[in-house]
């Protein structure tokens, strides 16, 4: 069962959105909630994966197998913040995230940084998730 109700359409008045993403989700009352720090393309080993492209599925990787650990998948994350490194990786994080997230669409905010915390990454991701208690 989806935890959310997410707008498909665009509100009259307003701009359509710039990819795939909702305007606006609601969650229903009572759900349990799942916030995830943010997430970097490091493997398991604590390294930096050697491609930005293998950065971008890195994180979403390692956010799916954290939504999974909490009994949660993609239809119930409710909102994404994503922070890429320069105009270059916006199109990476759209089709990595398209390719993650499938007909999902929470509502999403990317905003572009000058870097990192690692000056060899190129991509963070956070999220939140809300699921039925």
């Amino acid at each position: 069962m989806s935890a959310t109700i997410h707008l498909q359409h665009d509100p009259v008045g307003q701009a359509a959105s710039a990819s795939r993403y909702a305007q606006a989700v609601e969650t229903q009352p009572g759900m349990r909630f799942l916030h995830l720090s943010g997430q970097v393309g490091l493997d398991a080993s604590g390294q930096v994966v050697a491609t930005p492209e293998e950065q971008h599925a890195t994180v979403w990787a390692n956010a799916l197998g954290l939504l999974a650990a909490a009994d949660m998948g993609v239809e119930h994350i409710v909102r994404v913040n994503a922070y890429v490194v320069g105009h270059a990786e916006v199109a990476r994080f759209r089709a990595a995230r398209d390719r993650a997230l499938g007909a999902a669409r929470p509502a999403s905010t990317l905003v572009l940084v000058a870097g990192l915390v690692l000056p060899e990454l190129v991509v963070e991701v956070e999220l939140t998730a809300a699921a039925p208690a």
